[in-house]
């Protein structure tokens, strides 16, 4: 109801940047990789420098004549900016231009479309889509200024189809948003039945294109979509990881972060982003190859805090190797806790390390211990047990024989009834030390 007709995919790029910023060349770059992520085929590229923006066309008026000449020149459909455009500039360029305009919001939006395999992503992918398009409705679409009314069936005040479209689509919106909460709801229930199973989780987190899905296939022999393209995986995938010294663990793989992600995606994809913020540890994965890779880390880090799991503990894990000319390690800080891996998803190379160093991570951060609780103590057990710490038991006339095995995060936060109790609890953190 509300997509604009679609004349082709040829486009022409608009790269704007500013004096002395030093990626361009990375820029320019990684959004022809988003194009053609998108399907789109790359024509032509325009360079414009933007000191000011321009409230008309976020680019010079000279700029914009230049596109539209490049533009007509290449029989381009379509013109992609680099730059979220405000509604208002996304319409004008339009207007000038004589072809469709999409900004970067709306490019990363139209690859998440492609993307989406689950439910849950197809539902987020289209609520994020409607609230992008909520703010332009007006674009192009002069024909939605007449007025219903006045005809037999349609007398009365009218509403003009403008309104009518707003109406629609508001109300699509909140269809959408009750579905997906409600998804959300079972989704949370799987997590929190993982944590009553006391099974430590970790995350794979980085910047897109750092080879997640292949490390995540090659530790659990999974069958996730890998491939060399921005965005490959978009989907929370969880699977059991297998063969560690501490017992098993899940694994999820979770959509690449990428530079100057819209705040609106942040927000909407909160299934795939809420797996790295209830993670034990996150797998930070970097391209050992990439000469950028500190940058993009930073990137990844900030966008960690923007959904709340900047304070989630981080292993390093320093991946394509095999194109950086790198052998295979562990790194460890001064006191022997591994915080950095050096390894190859694609040979193989360096994933017993990355095996040993998460063993040695979830292990000592699990609470791993015999602890006896008298009768009296009956509401101490109660919260061991809903908190999933307790692994098996035994009762008699004594009290109970309780075999604890439990992040110690889950651990740490139980109070006590009265000291007995508390004492006890701390008898057991500190054995676990």
């Amino acid at each position: 109801m509300f997509d604009r007709q679609k004349k082709g995919d040829r486009a022409v790029l608009v790269l704007p940047h500013t004096r002395g910023e030093g990626d361009t060349a990375r820029r320019a770059a990684e959004f022809t990789e988003l194009v053609k992520s998108a399907g789109a085929e790359v024509l032509g590229v325009v360079s414009a420098r933007v000191e000011d923006p321009n409230p008309r066309y976020y680019i010079g008026t000279g700029k914009a004549d230049e596109v539209a000449e490049a533009a007509r020149a290449l029989e381009a459909d379509l013109v992609l900016v680099d730059h979220v455009l405000t509604p208002v500039q996304e319409r004008n360029l339009e207007k000038h231009l004589g072809i469709r305009v999409v900004d970067r919001a709306g490019l990363i939006l139209d690859i998440f479309a492609q993307r989406a395999r689950s439910h849950e992503g197809k539902l987020e992918v289209e609520l994020a889509q409607l609230k992008h398009l909520a703010t332009r409705l007006v674009r192009g679409w002069t024909h939605l200024d007449a007025q219903r009314g006045g005809a037999i069936g349609n007398r009365g005040p009218g509403e003009t189809q403008l309104e009518t479209d707003r109406r629609l689509l508001g109300e699509r919106v909140k269809m959408l948003t009750k579905r997906l909460e409600k998804v959300q709801t079972q989704r949370g229930q799987q997590r929190r039945a993982r944590l009553r199973n006391t099974v430590p989780r970790v995350a794979l987190v980085g910047y897109t294109n750092a080879g997640k899905s292949t490390l995540f296939n090659a530790l659990t022999t999974g069958d996730v979509y890998a491939a060399d393209q921005l965005f490959a995986t978009l989907d929370p995938t969880v699977r059991k990881l297998e063969d560690l010294s501490c017992g098993p663990a899940v694994l999820a793989d979770t959509v690449g972060f990428i530079r100057e992600l819209p705040h609106d995606l942040v927000a909407a994809f909160r299934a795939t982003l809420a797996e790295a913020r209830d993670a034990d540890l996150l797998l930070h994965v970097s391209d050992a190859a990439d000469e950028e890779r500190e940058r993009l880390h930073h990137i990844v880090d900030n966008v960690l805090e923007e959904i709340d799991a900047g304070d989630v503990p981080q292993l390093h894990v320093m991946n394509k190797i095999d194109l950086a000319s790198a052998e295979p390690r562990i790194e460890r800080d001064g006191n022997g806790k591994p915080v950095r891996v050096w390894l190859s998803a694609a040979t193989g190379a360096g994933l017993g390390l990355l095996r040993q160093a998460l063993g040695e991570l979830l292990g000592g951060e699990r609470v791993q211990s015999a602890l006896q609780l008298p009768l009296s103590a009956g509401r101490l057990h109660a919260r061991l047990k809903a908190a999933g710490a307790i692994r098996n038991e035994t009762v008699d006339e004594h009290g109970w024989q309780l075999h604890i095995d439990a992040p110690r995060s889950v651990i740490a936060p139980i109070s006590g009834g009265d000291a007995a109790e508390t004492r006890l609890l701390r008898q057991l953190l500190a054995v676990a030390e």
